[in-house]
């Protein structure tokens, strides 16, 4: 582990909302199971009960800030804890359903604007406030809550029937139906047993519509799994194929403006040496001396762009000796902050490599930076996440054919994303986040 300043650890949760699971990643899962008929009927009874305030208060929330607008913008302060309440309330039902259905749901994220500043603030707001994955949620709990009441009812009317079953035992009088038929005799027991069926029934039916609506809102339909996976694969696909044609036309320029015209000139001078070597031998000696300089320069070069296609030390000693030693070139101060408990896929390892050393080559040629900063770190959901930040004078701008776009078009191809944020004035930041099993 390389750590060369000590540094809070960045947050674990990524700026956008996670993806929906592909097809291979959803597994079946058995709702009519009867530990979860069970648990899902004792969490639509509690829902039942505590639902209707929960949404009680949140009305109240929404009534309050609209109504305090006009004062001292106070409803605004309001309105904004109505929209994390919402967030609060719609990660609550999603980690329910996660613990009781094991759907393979991700916890659901705030969301984050890239936007920096005041107005970065706001729009953060007003992502949170249309997120379509909290307002799903959200519908969800409101369904389990009217699910709940009628669980409740049903429990009620179980409690009943089995009151009424054993009733003749201990010479309960004022037996009725429904408080006015009068129950005689065997009638009672009867009644209540058919009470007791009935209640029963309901309340797993009720447990059983809860699981059936609750995997139609939160996990994607088979054709909607296999249209999101092969929108994944294009742009994948179209992702590698973009960046290998940057790859190429870096490697093409290098060639032709640094080892071709070098190498040329390696031949002339012994060229030149040749005609001179009867003539005048020290002069002969010179200029081969001189082409066995440029050749140490020409092989260093190659050397150069060789460790740009692959990186020999990043298979043999990983991601943290590799950026290290790619730090030990830069040519402004570079602070790592590396923390990698384990080895990632060699495909994430090399997409997150080749990020960092283009955003460094980017911030020493054209944003006149002083320093930059690179963190590293293994997430929770097991991708590979990294940071770049300098303080140059920011304005950058994904251009077809250039640097940005060769990180973005290397990173989709391993089945990340990218972040470049980069104001004027600085500073640029460009974060990356690939699965390490790309």
């Amino acid at each position: 582990m390389t750590t060369a300043s000590v540094l809070p650890p960045p947050p674990s949760t990524p700026p956008v909302a996670p993806a929906p699971p592909s097809a291979a990643d959803v597994r079946p899962v058995r709702i009519g199971s009867p530990a979860r008929v069970a648990g899902a009927a004792a969490q639509l009874a509690a829902l039942g009960i505590v639902g209707p305030g929960v949404f009680a208060g949140l009305i109240g929330l929404l009534s309050s800030g609209f109504g305090l607008l006009a004062a001292l913008l106070i409803g605004v302060v309001v309105l904004v804890a109505f929209v994390y309440a919402l967030f609060a309330l719609a990660w609550f039902e999603r980690a329910r359903l996660e613990g009781l259905y094991a759907f393979g749901l991700a916890p659901l994220r705030p969301r984050r604007s890239p936007k920096p500043g005041f107005g970065g603030v706001l729009h953060t707001i007003w992502l949170q406030a249309i997120d379509p994955l909290q307002w799903r949620a959200v519908a969800s709990f409101a369904i389990s809550t009217v699910l709940g009441l009628a669980t409740i009812t049903m429990l009620g009317g179980l409690a009943w029937g089995l009151a009424l079953s054993v009733s003749p035992l201990f010479g309960w009088p004022n037996r009725r139906f429904l408080g006015i038929v009068p129950l005689e005799g065997a009638a009672a027991p009867v009644v209540g047993i058919l009470a007791v069926i009935v209640g029963a029934a309901a309340v797993i039916g009720l447990a059983l519509l809860q699981g059936v609506i609750a995997r139609a809102i939160f996990v994607p339909s088979r054709e909607a799994q296999l249209v999101e996976q092969a929108r994944t694969s294009d742009s994948r696909r179209a992702g590698a194929v973009r960046a290998a044609e940057v790859e190429r036309t870096r490697i093409e320029r290098d060639l032709h403006d640094g080892v071709q015209p070098r190498l040329v000139s390696i031949g002339m001078t012994l060229g030149l040496a040749q005609t001179k070597i009867d003539d005048d031998p020290e002069a002969a000696k010179a200029l081969v001396a001189e082409a066995h300089a440029s050749t140490k320069s020409a092989i260093t070069e190659l050397r150069q762009l060789a460790r740009g296609i692959h990186a020999s030390v990043l298979e043999d000693r990983g991601l943290d000796a590799a950026l290290s030693a790619l730090a030990s070139r830069s040519h402004i101060p570079v602070t790592l902050d590396v923390r990698l408990p384990r080895r990632c896929g060699r495909a994430a390892e090399a997409a997150v490599y080749f990020a960092i050393a283009e955003t460094l080559t980017n911030a020493a040629k054209h944003s006149r930076a002083t320093a930059c900063r690179v963190h590293v770190r293994v997430r929770d959901d097991g991708s590979l996440w990294a940071r770049v930040e300098d303080d140059g004078l920011g304005g950058a701008r994904i251009v077809p054919g250039g640097g940005l776009d060769g990180i973005v078009n290397r990173v989709t191809a391993a089945g990340g994303t990218a972040r470049i944020d980069s104001p004027q004035g600085g500073p640029t930041t460009v974060e990356v986040n690939v699965p390490c099993a790309s």
